[in-house]
Protein backbone atom coordinates (compact mmCIF):
# COMPACT_ATOMS: atom_id res chain seq x y z
CA UNK A 1 0.00 0.00 0.00
CA UNK A 2 1.61 3.72 -0.78
CA UNK A 3 2.34 6.12 1.65
CA UNK A 4 -0.59 8.45 2.23
CA UNK A 5 1.02 12.38 2.32
CA UNK A 6 -0.19 13.76 5.11
CA UNK A 7 -1.65 17.12 5.54
CA UNK A 8 0.13 19.82 6.56
CA UNK A 9 0.14 20.97 10.04
CA UNK A 10 -1.74 24.49 10.23
CA UNK A 11 0.57 27.22 11.50
CA UNK A 12 -1.19 28.05 14.84
CA UNK A 13 -0.77 24.53 15.85
CA UNK A 14 3.11 24.58 14.89
CA UNK A 15 3.31 27.63 16.75
CA UNK A 16 2.25 26.00 19.60
CA UNK A 17 4.51 22.74 19.54
CA UNK A 18 7.22 25.15 18.90
CA UNK A 19 6.12 26.95 22.19
CA UNK A 20 6.21 23.85 24.26
CA UNK A 21 9.51 23.09 23.30
CA UNK A 22 10.88 26.66 23.84
CA UNK A 23 9.37 26.58 27.41
CA UNK A 24 10.70 23.38 28.33
CA UNK A 25 14.46 24.35 27.37
CA UNK A 26 13.75 27.95 29.15
CA UNK A 27 12.62 25.81 32.26
CA UNK A 28 15.53 23.77 31.99
CA UNK A 29 17.79 26.93 32.25
CA UNK A 30 18.71 27.02 28.67
CA UNK A 31 18.41 30.91 27.79
CA UNK A 32 19.10 30.52 24.00
CA UNK A 33 18.84 27.93 21.23
CA UNK A 34 22.28 27.92 20.84
CA UNK A 35 23.11 26.86 24.61
CA UNK A 36 21.42 24.46 24.39
CA UNK A 37 22.43 22.47 20.79
CA UNK A 38 26.16 23.04 22.21
CA UNK A 39 25.46 20.73 24.59
CA UNK A 40 26.77 17.20 23.90
CA UNK A 41 24.05 14.68 23.31
CA UNK A 42 21.46 17.23 22.01
CA UNK A 43 19.09 15.71 19.38
CA UNK A 44 19.41 18.59 16.70
CA UNK A 45 21.13 21.41 15.65
CA UNK A 46 20.72 25.09 16.38
CA UNK A 47 18.68 25.86 13.09
CA UNK A 48 16.42 22.88 13.57
CA UNK A 49 15.60 23.93 16.88
CA UNK A 50 14.95 27.71 15.81
CA UNK A 51 12.87 26.20 13.46
CA UNK A 52 10.79 24.24 15.69
CA UNK A 53 10.60 26.69 17.87
CA UNK A 54 9.61 29.83 15.55
CA UNK A 55 6.80 27.15 14.24
CA UNK A 56 8.40 26.80 11.22
CA UNK A 57 9.05 22.94 11.13
CA UNK A 58 7.23 20.58 12.71
CA UNK A 59 9.13 17.93 14.85
CA UNK A 60 8.42 14.16 14.14
CA UNK A 61 6.41 12.86 16.88
CA UNK A 62 10.04 11.07 17.77
CA UNK A 63 11.98 13.94 17.29
CA UNK A 64 9.19 16.12 19.79
CA UNK A 65 10.11 13.47 22.40
CA UNK A 66 13.93 13.55 22.47
CA UNK A 67 13.57 17.41 22.42
CA UNK A 68 11.67 17.04 25.82
CA UNK A 69 13.37 14.43 27.25
CA UNK A 70 16.77 15.99 26.72
CA UNK A 71 15.38 19.14 28.33
CA UNK A 72 13.74 17.63 31.13
CA UNK A 73 16.98 14.33 31.75
CA UNK A 74 20.07 14.95 30.02
CA UNK A 75 20.75 18.79 29.73
CA UNK A 76 22.92 20.16 32.39
CA UNK A 77 20.60 22.55 33.91
CA UNK A 78 21.39 26.20 33.65
CA UNK A 79 21.61 29.02 36.43
CA UNK A 80 17.50 30.14 36.35
CA UNK A 81 16.75 26.39 35.82
CA UNK A 82 13.20 25.56 37.43
CA UNK A 83 13.51 22.60 39.84
CA UNK A 84 13.53 19.35 38.69
CA UNK A 85 9.74 18.06 40.39
CA UNK A 86 8.91 21.19 38.36
CA UNK A 87 10.85 20.54 34.93
CA UNK A 88 9.57 16.96 34.35
CA UNK A 89 5.94 18.27 35.21
CA UNK A 90 6.38 20.63 32.38
CA UNK A 91 7.94 17.91 30.50
CA UNK A 92 4.71 15.92 30.83
CA UNK A 93 2.11 18.19 29.91
CA UNK A 94 3.87 19.37 26.75
CA UNK A 95 3.95 15.49 25.90
CA UNK A 96 0.17 15.10 26.29
CA UNK A 97 -0.26 18.20 24.91
CA UNK A 98 1.42 17.13 21.84
CA UNK A 99 -0.23 14.28 21.95
CA UNK A 100 -3.95 15.93 21.87
CA UNK A 101 -3.09 18.31 18.96
CA UNK A 102 -3.65 16.59 15.36
CA UNK A 103 -0.41 16.81 14.30
CA UNK A 104 0.66 13.40 15.95
CA UNK A 105 -2.38 11.62 14.77
CA UNK A 106 -2.84 10.19 18.30
CA UNK A 107 -6.62 11.56 18.15
CA UNK A 108 -7.58 9.86 15.42
CA UNK A 109 -5.68 6.31 16.87
CA UNK A 110 -7.80 6.39 19.71
CA UNK A 111 -10.99 6.93 18.25
CA UNK A 112 -9.97 3.90 15.19
CA UNK A 113 -9.81 1.84 18.67
CA UNK A 114 -13.11 2.86 19.88
CA UNK A 115 -14.37 1.48 16.69
CA UNK A 116 -12.86 -1.16 16.68
CA UNK A 117 -13.38 -2.19 19.88
CA UNK A 118 -16.03 -5.41 20.43
CA UNK A 119 -19.48 -5.06 21.80
CA UNK A 120 -20.28 -6.27 25.14
CA UNK A 121 -20.45 -9.85 25.16
CA UNK A 122 -24.08 -11.27 24.80
CA UNK A 123 -25.65 -12.24 28.79
CA UNK A 124 -25.93 -15.77 29.04
CA UNK A 125 -28.95 -16.77 31.19
CA UNK A 126 -29.30 -18.81 33.76
CA UNK A 127 -30.55 -22.19 34.05
CA UNK A 128 -30.22 -21.91 30.08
Amino acid sequence: MARKKQPPVPPEEARQIGALLRGLRRAAGLRAVHDAASLPGCPAAAQTIYAYERGGLVPSLAQFLELVEFYTLRAPRGADAKPEEDLRALGVAAVVHALGTPAYHVTQAMRLMERLRPGPAPRRRRGA
